[in-house]
């Protein structure tokens, strides 16, 4: 029997996604599929809410230009050389993966947490693209202090944008990858035009003009966090944790040639999470300058962050259509990810099924603008939950000789509970969210010391339990 004919039947046997066998060699893509993606992703949705989430947070042009060229850097670094690195070697998604070391049960509850927390910022996508297809119907854009639907305009926008997204992304991974190589270059051209028009509009002749739009900063709207240069850094790093250090983007990069596919990651990280979010700040920072803001202001109030309106106001029409598709270039594979989450604890439904039940509660979640309106706090929050289970994966690819464990030790052993996993994550949990509430510590700047302690537990613990 020839290789093909064996990848066929695998490919057929596994409804041509691999949730649970490894990605043969004839579905290989190129690092160039990678770069279409993660651009497309990285330079959508949440940057229309980053950026300007940033202005609020009261950041200085020091912190911000600085701390994002140097907290990118080090979430590409993570992509290329840990998240990338095993995914070619094993060429599995992150929930099967999981499945081999932690066991079927415990794997369970983290799939359906992962698969939720991915529903709701996909939710907070199709917000996005809400305020931009909102503007001809006049309707009322929600504020930062929104948490419930305004309207029942709003209400039918989010369910019709939330039914298209997760259709495409029910079709799968290449239908997914391909709609974000179509749909990221109109999105970048629209940052840049977006950024360039606002530069204009705020009267910027020189690099002096520009950095004077943030200054030494300022004091955070109401409500908000202060931000400063290391919350920029650890922010940054860590907004995609649960895709990097958390290894979610296994179930990506295991379609990749070579492990420097992840150099790819880059294409998201510099033009998404660097230019697009500086150039929707100063969208908003133009906003600012208005008397509908100003009046929120002087009210003691923050003015509402509206990707549609701000876009809108920059480029027109233009601007719409991006904000549009930049929410579906973002949730189109948040869903796919939260749909193999699903389907790893339904294996009996197929992917396209639950991938529409990823969209149907992504959907209902996009219904409530708070997900959209507190992003920088949610996004640290999710990263901090997911995160320390990708290092179980991690320590035990890189260690397990070293620590004396037996790898993918549940599949082996037919354990269904791994205990050495569960008290490591909740351990690394519990200690590091205490010390975040109890002494009033940014979520983001313990993401990566629960991380190393939750990896070097697991390894003691392993060792400890196998021994025995």
């Amino acid at each position: 029997m020839s290789q093909n004919t064996i990848e066929h039947q695998v490919e057929n046997a596994s409804g041509g996604e691999f949730e649970r066998t490894p990605v043969p060699q004839s579905k290989l893509k190129s690092w160039k599929s990678f770069i279409g993606m993660y651009a497309g992703e990285h330079a959508a949705g949440t940057e229309f809410m980053i950026g300007p989430l940033f202005l609020t947070a009261g950041v200085s042009a020091f912190d911000l230009i600085v701390g994002l060229l140097i907290g990118n850097l080090l979430a590409i670094l993570s992509w290329r050389f840990l998240t990338a690195e095993i995914a070619v070697k094993n060429r599995l998604t992150l929930y099967f993966q999981l499945e081999k070391i932690c066991g079927k049960k415990l794997v369970t509850g983290y799939n359906l947490a992962n698969g939720i927390l991915f529903c709701f910022l996909a939710g907070s996508m199709i917000t996005v693209s809400a305020t931009a297809v909102g503007i001809p119907f006049d309707m009322p854009m929600p504020k930062l202090t929104d948490t419930m639907p305004n309207g029942l305009t709003w209400i039918i926008i989010v369910i019709l944008i939330g039914a298209v997204i997760s259709i495409i992304a029910a079709k799968g991974y290449d239908t997914v990858t391909k709609a974000a190589n179509w749909m990221s270059p109109f999105i970048v051209i629209a940052f840049i035009a977006s950024g360039i028009v606002a530069l204009n509009q705020l009267g910027v002749n020189s690099f002096s003009d520009f950095w004077n739009i943030w200054g030494e900063g300022s004091e955070p709207f109401p409500g908000q966090t202060k931000f400063t240069f290391w919350h920029v850094v650890i922010w940054s790093w860590f907004a995609n944790g649960a895709m990097h250090v958390g290894m979610s983007d296994l179930s990506v990069f295991r379609f990749a040639k070579r492990a420097r596919a992840g150099w790819a990651s880059a294409a998201g990280m510099y033009v998404g999470h660097y230019m697009a979010w500086i150039a929707a700040a100063l969208l908003y920072a133009v906003y600012l300058k208005s008397p509908e803001a100003l009046a929120f202001l002087n009210n003691g109030d923050a003015p509402p962050v509206a990707p549609g309106p701000l876009a809108n106001n920059a480029i027109g029409v233009f601007g719409i259509i991006a904000v549009v598709l930049a929410g579906w270039t973002t949730a189109n594979p948040t869903i796919y990810r939260a749909g193999l989450a699903f389907q790893a604890i339904l294996p009996k439904l197929s992917t396209a099924k639950v991938t529409i039940i990823a969209g149907t509660v992504a959907t209902i979640a996009g219904l409530f603008p708070a997900f959209a309106m507190k992003l920088l706090g949610f996004v640290a929050l999710y990263g901090f939950i997911l995160a320390p289970f990708g290092a179980v994966i991690v320590f035990e690819h890189f260690f397990h000789k070293k620590a004396g464990i037996v790898k993918n030790y549940a599949e082996k052993t037919n354990l269904s509970f791994n205990k050495s996993v569960f008290w490591a994550w909740a351990i690394s949990f519990g200690l590091f969210y205490f010390i975040s509430v109890q002494f009033d510590v940014f979520l983001s700047f313990v993401t990566l010391p629960a991380w190393l302690l939750c990896g070097v537990l697991f390894l003691i613990f392993s060792r400890y339990t196998q021994k025995n």
